[in-house]
């Protein structure tokens, strides 16, 4: 598994005011929409494109565009539903599923309660939102059920992860046939008990949307 961790101010600056705990819902929502868009730059440089003819005002060309079948744009419920606006502001053309999982916060396993995805992912670049790669197990479970559907190539992108996540991650998926690369604003220095990132932003689903799991 690639790991990218882009070393960007203007992604330091959005995250130190996600995490600060005064920072209210919907500057959260916006500072994680925003940021979200930056690391789709990053997410998005190896996407599949395809010569595409046109012609300027002055003269004949050749360009490029998103070659079929298009991306696929997976957000992780509920809390990856804040990065989607940024990920489809750069890639508007892309297709949109979603899959829904949850922590069991006694075990820490990830459970699978809903997905909306088509059956067939053959030869489909995907990208995957979730806010926070904390035990990574969530995250481990929707790569694993994308590529079992034919997925090939997958990106998950994180605003924040732990080390503990990241090496998880990487052991689930090093067996898969597809590229698998990790995407984050910054990796964190560890987990505590509870399963939290530290120092991390909190909760980011009740952070965005002020509402108790």
């Amino acid at each position: 598994m690639r790991v990218i961790n882009p070393d960007h101010r203007l992604i330091a600056h959005k995250l130190t005011y996600l995490r600060d705990e005064r920072t209210d819902s919907p500057t959260f929502r916006r500072l994680a929409e925003e940021l979200m868009t930056l690391l789709a730059y990053e997410a998005t440089r190896e996407v599949r494109v395809e010569p595409f003819e046109i012609r300027t005002p002055v003269a004949p060309t050749t360009g490029i565009k998103l070659s079929n079948p298009k991306p696929l744009i997976v957000p992780i419920l509920r809390a990856g539903l804040g990065m989607l606006e940024g990920m489809v502001r750069l890639l508007p053309s892309a297709e949109v599923g979603f899959l829904g999982m949850q922590r069991n916060e006694e075990t820490l396993e990830a459970i699978t309660y809903a997905n909306r995805l088509p059956d067939d992912l053959t030869g489909r670049q995907v990208y995957v939102l979730d806010p926070m790669l904390a035990t990574g197990g969530s995250m481990a479970d929707a790569i694993h059920y994308l590529a079992e559907r034919g997925a090939d190539d997958i990106t998950a992108v994180c605003l924040l992860a732990a080390p503990e996540g990241v090496a998880h991650l990487g052991e689930s998926v090093d067996p898969l046939s597809a590229t698998v690369t990790l995407v984050t604003g910054a990796i964190d220095e560890r987990l505590n008990e509870l399963g939290y990132i530290v120092p991390g932003l909190g909760d980011a689903g009740d952070r965005l949307y002020g509402l108790a799991e």
